[in-house]
């Protein structure tokens, strides 16, 4: 396990010595030119661009580099784990930190405690500011909040907990039909995106973890009954679906990792035993190992695509195979052999991680949120359950 620790500490020398901020796959709208003149369609093609560039030219765009809600969130979950393992109070300082510069990005108008992206971001269908919460964002804060609160018993992690409840209940349409609830992505638009959704559970069922108020636990169980229902016979999910039409957008990538830590954790925190539930967190690990990842660690891209390499889906697999290394000893191992062939194919010696691997090409722009927060999750995560292991211990 040296070795993994060795990469970890290169990792969070670098993130601190860029003090947290960096730059993002999505921020180009932060750049002084106004793209909006090209029409409804300049905002979307400059993210589309850019995010794809091998070169990093935001400095000659006045982009600079920032400081993401979902990164700190990240990060907070990564050094809460680490204070939890090793009673360092180094890491509990940073975690300190990075609490108070959460409490300063929360989105102001909401009714609770959102946070959302420090950019502008645009897509065909609609228009975000930046800081306008999300649903995503503001259940991995809240990941980070709550881990944090675990080890510290802090209260203002405690309070914006509870915040981030009410903004989940409050502030976000739900759509209710017989299968279950979908929590919507945004205050903006009622949709139905199946992560997203349930990281809205999750952070839901944390907070009943907390309060045992019940009305949070039936919501957190109702999104994840809708996604269940979803789900394909092989194990896999589609991305989101119109409920009006029944048409679902078909992107088979990390995502389908977000949706298995999802109802693991839901479960989890809401004590639920359920035997649909579990067959199906197996059969979709199962789809996410056999089908999404080559035996050596590497990660498809999105199916039935094999290239390129992205960092964050394998940050995730590190997470989601870590997660699950209770229900099979296999999904640990393999865990371990994901997090060894991204060291070595994609950790620069300065500690950062690539963005991208290509068959012939590496994009090695160091992304703050996209690659280095999630990494240091991973590789936080993966660490933790290794030293539980007998094996290891």
């Amino acid at each position: 396990m040296e070795d993994l620790y060795d990469a970890m500490t290169r990792l969070r020398s670098y993130v601190e010595t860029e003090r947290f901020a960096g730059y993002d796959p999505y921020d180009a709208l932060n750049a002084s030119f106004d793209f909006s003149r090209f029409g409804h369609w300049g905002p979307v093609l400059a993210i589309q661009v850019q995010k794809r560039n091998p070169l990093n030219i935001r400095s000659l765009m006045n982009v600079k580099k920032g400081i993401n809600p979902k990164a700190m969130g990240l990060f907070l979950y990564a050094y809460s784990q680490l204070y939890e393992l090793e009673k360092n109070e180094y890491y509990l300082e940073k975690a300190r930190y990075l609490v108070r510069m959460i409490r300063e990005t929360v989105s102001k108008g909401y009714r609770g405690a959102g946070w959302g992206y420090n950019f502008d971001w645009a897509s065909p269908g609609k228009y975000l500011p930046a800081y306008t919460p999300s649903v995503v964002v503001t259940a991995f804060v809240a990941r980070g909040l709550f881990k944090y609160y675990l080890v510290s018993r802090d209260q203002e992690a405690y309070s914006l907990l509870l915040s981030a409840s009410k903004f989940i209940l409050e502030d976000l349409p739900r759509t209710e039909t017989e299968d279950g609830v979908c929590i919507s992505y945004t205050p903006v638009k009622k949709d139905c995106c199946y992560n997203a959704s349930l990281l809205g559970a999750e952070l839901l069922a944390r907070v009943y973890a907390l309060t045992n108020e019940e009305h949070l636990r039936t919501i957190a169980l109702q999104a994840v009954d809708f996604v269940v229902a979803h789900q394909y016979d092989d194990g896999h999910w589609k991305y989101s679906i119109d409920i009006k039409t029944g048409k679902e957008r078909n992107q088979v990538d990390f995502h389908q990792g977000f949706v298995l830590d999802c109802i693991k954790d839901t479960l989890r925190f809401t004590r639920e035993n359920n035997e649909i539930y579990q067959k199906a967190i197996l059969k979709g690990a199962y789809f996410y190992k056999n089908e999404q990842f080559k035996p050596s660690g590497r990660s498809m891209w999105r199916l039935p695509s094999q290239w390129p390499v992205d960092i964050h889906h394998q940050a995730q697999g590190i997470i989601t195979f870590s997660k699950l290394a209770s229900l099979d000893e296999s999904f640990g191992v393999f865990s371990e052999q994901i997090a060894r062939w991204t060291i070595h194919h994609m950790q620069d010696t300065a500690g950062f991680f690539y963005y991208r691997k290509g068959r012939l090409w590496t994009n090695k722009i160091p992304y703050m949120r996209w690659g280095q927060a999630w990494m240091m999750t991973a590789l936080s995560q993966l660490i933790t359950t290794l030293s539980l292991t007998p094996a290891h211990t």
